[in-house]
């Protein structure tokens, strides 16, 4: 393991393009082809492939001693593996999990306490879209270093997901989060459906990832900030999340966002309380980290381009003099700077924006202080995988 903000401001300023990569969203298969996150086989020698989240990467396997058991071509001594239970199914799971777990689901599969009636025919397809977000957002967490309990080993501090449609009396789920449940309406996996309620919401984004990352950064306010010694900054910066959140809801639909929402705020949504004020920068943070971490997997840069952004200060920060605030911002300005030239990228391919929000410096100072949350639950935010 090494440090992952010292790695990337060093990148960053070296600048990184021409250097090697550190392929952390990238791995060689045995065969020398590349691998990526969703790949269960390989397409050029036909490997079986399988993701180890404890390691964050993908691997070849080899049969292993015992009937279904597998071992990684990449780390031969580590042992038995079996593949998730959910591989054979519309979900398409490539996970691995040590062969001397009981359950034969993986931990991400094991998060789900009910999946689509699959008796539709629409739903395999839909199940097999949510699927595949959720496994990035869990893949994500574990990196971060941030605890992933299943509801069914922990009720009260566990996580869940329901993954449901309309009920007997044609009523449609509620997309959110509640006591450690996250409930997504299936539908959301229609790119129509999603798109027409996210042109009447007056959105600029809408995706399953971003429901997922945004509805998780509300199970872990209640994790790392309710009740805990965050809870007074959190009041601080964000405000006071004792105010009546019906009350705030019914404004917000009423009233609409504060004319000078974006001086202050990462999106519209996050003025109405400030419960969805710290799941939308928990959001945006978790986006922004996957990004620029794929991004310098890949060896991209802005660095080249002629672009007149001022960079934030250290001014910005919640901590200004924090020993790793130079890395962060670092961090922050590099995200500027690729999130500009890959909405340029899309509007060269007649498509939205990739990222259709602009940080003002307010949210820095939020976006710092989740960052120093999340590392001081899990230890891992400044961390990143060895290279390959």
């Amino acid at each position: 393991m090494y440090r992952f903000f010292e790695q990337l401001s060093s990148r960053i300023v070296a600048p990184f393009m021409g250097e090697s990569s550190r392929n952390s969203k990238v791995w060689p298969c045995r065969c020398g082809q590349s691998l990526f996150f969703r790949n269960s086989q390989c397409l050029a020698c036909s490997a079986v492939l399988g993701y180890q989240p404890e390691e964050s990467r993908i691997t070849s396997l080899s049969p292993g001693t015992q009937n279904g058991t597998w071992t990684l071509d990449a780390d031969p001594g580590a042992g038995l593996f079996r593949r998730c239970a959910n591989l054979d199914t519309p979900a398409a799971c490539n996970w691995l999990l040590p062969d001397s777990v009981d359950n034969a689901l993986c931990v991400a599969c094991s998060l789900n306490r009910t999946i689509p009636d699959l008796s539709d025919p629409d739903n395999p397809e839909r199940w097999r879209k949510v699927e595949i977000a959720k496994r990035r957002l869990v893949a994500q967490l574990i990196t971060l270093g941030l605890q992933v309990i299943p509801k069914s080993v922990d009720e009260d501090a566990g996580l869940a997901f329901d993954f449901i449609g309309v009920d007997l009396e044609g009523n449609a789920p509620m997309t959110g989060h509640a006591n450690g449940l996250i409930t997504l309406d299936i539908k959301e996996a229609d790119d129509a459906h999603r798109e027409q309620v996210r042109a009447a919401m007056h959105e600029p984004y809408r995706t399953l990832l971003g429901h997922f990352r945004h509805e998780v950064g509300h199970y872990y306010w209640d994790r790392l900030i309710a009740n805990g010694p965050w809870l007074d900054a959190f009041r601080n910066l964000f405000g006071d999340e004792r105010a009546s959140y019906a009350e705030a809801l019914d404004r917000h639909y009423r009233q609409g966002a504060p004319l000078d929402w974006t001086q202050r705020y990462v999106s519209a949504y996050a003025t109405m309380h400030p419960w969805e004020d710290w799941a939308e920068t928990w959001a945006h943070y978790l986006h922004m980290m996957d990004a620029v971490d794929t991004a310098l997997g890949f060896g991209m840069s802005a660095r080249e381009m002629d672009f007149d952004y001022q960079p934030f200060p250290a001014s910005t920060l919640y901590e200004p003099e924090h020993p790793g605030g130079e890395a962060f911002l670092s961090f922050v300005n590099a995200w500027i700077e690729l999130a500009g030239m890959l909405n340029e990228l899309s509007r060269s391919m007649g498509q939205p924006d990739f990222y259709p929000f602009v940080l003002p410096a307010a949210a820095i100072a939020k976006l710092h202080f989740i960052h120093l949350v999340i590392q001081q639950a899990g230890g891992r935010a400044d961390e990143v995988l060895q290279a390959q």
